[in-house]
This record gives C-alpha cells, sequence and structure tokens, in this order.
C-alpha cells in the first residue's frame, strides 16, 4: 500500500469510529432562550427606541474620543517628565498636551450642543 491510500484508510476508519461513538444532541425544548432588549425595558422597536439608541451612541463616541485624549494628555506630561531638559521632546510634549486640551474642548462644545439639540427636540430623558 503506498503513502496515500494508507492516509485515507486512517482518515476514513477515524471518521466511521466518530460518528459511531458520537452522541446525538437534541434542543430541550422546555428552555427557552430570553433576548433582553438593548435599547431599556420599556422600550418600543419604533421610532422613539431608535433615537434613544442614537443618544446612547453619540454619547459613547464622545465619551471615548474624551477618554483618548485624556491619554494623550497624560502621554505629553509623562513624555515631559522624562524629557531631560531636550527641547525638542519638551516642545512635543507641550504641543501633545495643549492639542489634548484643544480636543477636549471640542469634545466638550460637541456634546453640549447635542445635549441641547435632543432639549430642543424633546428626544433627551
Amino acid at each position: 500500500m503506498n503513502m496515500s491510500k494508507k492516509k485515507i484508510l486512517v482518515i476514513s476508519a477515524f471518521s466511521l469510529l466518530s460518528l459511531l461513538l458520537s452522541n446525538n444532541v437534541f434542543a430541550d425544548d422546555s428552555a427557552v432562550a430570553q433576548l433582553t432588549n438593548p435599547l431599556g425595558e420599556n422600550s418600543q422597536l419604533g421610532v422613539a427606541g431608535v433615537i434613544n439608541l442614537i443618544n446612547q451612541l453619540i454619547k459613547f463616541v464622545l465619551g471615548f474620543t474624551g477618554l483618548i485624549a485624556l491619554i494623550v494628555f497624560i502621554y505629553g506630561g509623562i513624555l515631559w517628565m522624562i524629557s531631560l531638559g531636550d527641547s525638542n521632546k519638551v516642545k512635543k510634549a507641550k504641543d501633545a498636551m495643549i492639542w489634548s486640551i484643544y480636543g477636549l474642548l471640542v469634545i466638550f462644545a460637541s456634546y453640549a450642543i447635542v445635549l441641547t439639540l435632543f432639549q430642543a427636540f424633546g428626544i433627551s430623558k
């Protein structure tokens, strides 16, 4: 017997053995999966639920970008501390900290604008 026939024989025997020894698993009808509504318990699937989802998504994105700006600010502070007086590294650290502050200002302004718009349209809770 050549090598490829031996491989086929071993694979076939293993497949047949695994089929004979396997246990059949059937679904239990008594256990029914319950899905929870990610928009909240009293939420409807209509327009209000979608608007609430968009509201939560905007708040999440703004919070995440605020986190990134805070991390950049901390990075600038660490870079400044380890610069050892090198003027190029100090300038790079100052720039990182200043631009992260600008970013935080933009994030806070955009959050205020979104909140104002949601309140004007009666969407925000």
